[in-house]
């Protein structure tokens, strides 16, 4: 596999207008991850309000890892371990304070599920706490309270021009301390010195002998540039600035439209063939989904076969001690449908429509069956695949029929 590392941005880009992930997008994603290729969500957002999302996109299934705070934290996303971190020095924050009072600045941080900040009632602050479904804590003394070194500190106010005056005065000043930088027109952040994604990213790339040319990198905003640029392939969503897209080697679709998918499609699943992914990769992929809890072992795989094997065991016997005709059935659907997933072009997704067997004899309980299935028909809109079952002895045990729609991802 050429890529091994695909790292996404999440407002703007993963995430349409309404904050959500398209069904076309989350399709494409979980395919990719099936195929071995790793997601990370990188984002300024704080790890709280991604854990949904990478829930969401299967992370922890497929061993993919969350960057929040804009490079603050990089954590893995299967079982919550903190890999990388930075802080800023809490004897910061008394000076911070100080510079945004005389501003007439609104102050928050981040801890934890607890959003702390001096301006409950400000609209912005407001909003960033319902996006990552964070509490809110009023301190009206905020350096004082937040005894804590927080990773990152936001500075929030409609005067753009003001905001960029002490964004100018902190690179001088803070210069080596703390950076300093606008992620909105209304936001200030500021973060430990040298974060920001792509230092992060780097970092990751370390701890998992991953190379820049097997990175995918998607974003849309201005903090997304050095992780583009970092990247082997740098893609810059449709709706991002012009000075973005002018740093990238593609420019896709905009959110609104599955730019995230259609570049998946055409920079990782047009090069897919089954000839890619090991047998050992596939059936370690699934062992969280319904095969996995039957015991199915896939053994064979091409464009037009594929076999599997089922244990006859108490997951799968009926309670007299003999295969049971359900779990037959799964295990045809289940060759049937990687089948059809092989077959499909980067634009389509695959739904069981029909299964119907015929039940032609027994296998009995410390027996292990195997399914065989060949393409019968490979239409554009539908597949039907003939699955035969065996046992150990190859006596034939069921003939199954199992029909799949294709149809375009929206």
């Amino acid at each position: 596999m050429k890529y091994k590392l695909l790292v996404l941005d999440v407002d703007g880009t993963l995430l349409d207008n309404s904050k959500e992930i398209s069904k076309r997008t989350l399709a494409a994603l979980v395919k990719v991850q099936q195929m071995g290729v790793r997601v990370v969500l990188a984002s300024g957002r704080p790890t709280y309000g991604l854990m949904p999302l990478a829930k969401t996109l299967e992370l922890g299934n497929y061993g993919g890892y969350i960057l929040s705070y804009n490079g603050c934290q990089v954590i893995n996303a299967k079982d919550g371990t903190l890999l990388f971190e930075r802080r800023i020095n809490p004897e910061m924050l008394p000076y911070l304070e100080k510079k945004a009072r005389k501003n007439g600045f609104s102050m928050f941080t981040y801890n934890e599920n607890i959003l702390v900040t001096n301006d409950p009632d400000n609209a912005h602050i407001q909003y960033e706490a319902q996006l990552n479904n964070l509490e809110i804590v009023r301190e009206d003394n905020f350096s004082i309270a937040v005894d804590f070194a927080p990773c990152k500190c936001m500075l929030v106010s409609d005067d753009e021009e003001a905001l960029v005056g002490l964004e100018e005065h902190w690179k001088r000043r803070l210069a080596g301390t703390l950076d300093a930088f606008r992620s909105e027109s209304h936001f200030l952040e500021v973060v430990p010195c040298g974060i920001d994604k792509a230092n992060t990213l780097g970092a990751l790339m370390e701890m998992l002998g991953v190379k820049s040319e097997e990175v995918i990198a998607i974003g849309d905003g201005v903090c997304d540039v050095t992780m583009i640029q970092m990247a082997g392939m740098g893609v810059a969503m449709g709706n991002a600035q012009e000075s973005v897209k002018r740093c990238a080697e593609m420019v896709t679709a905009s959110n609104e439209e599955d730019g995230v998918a259609i570049a998946v499609e055409k920079t990782i699943l047009t090069d897919f063939r089954p000839e890619n992914i090991s047998l050992d990769h596939l059936n370690s992929q699934a062992q969280h989904a319904l095969m996995g809890n039957l015991g199915i072992l896939y053994t064979y795989v091409s464009e037009d076969r594929v076999e599997a094997t089922m244990p006859v065991d108490y997951r799968t016997r009926q309670p007299f001690g003999i295969l049971h005709g359900g779990a037959t059935l799964a295990l045809a659907e289940t060759v049937a449908g990687l089948g059809s997933m092989v077959l499909c072009q980067p634009d389509e997704f695959v739904v069981g429509m029909q299964v119907s067997g015929s039940h032609i004899s027994s296998a009995h309980e410390g027996d292990t069956v195997r399914a065989v299935a060949t393409i019968v028909h490979k239409g554009r809109s539908s597949h039907v695949w003939n699955v035969d079952v065996f046992t150990s002895t190859n006596k034939l045990v069921s003939s199954i029929r199992v029909v799949n729609s294709v149809m375009k991802k929206r």
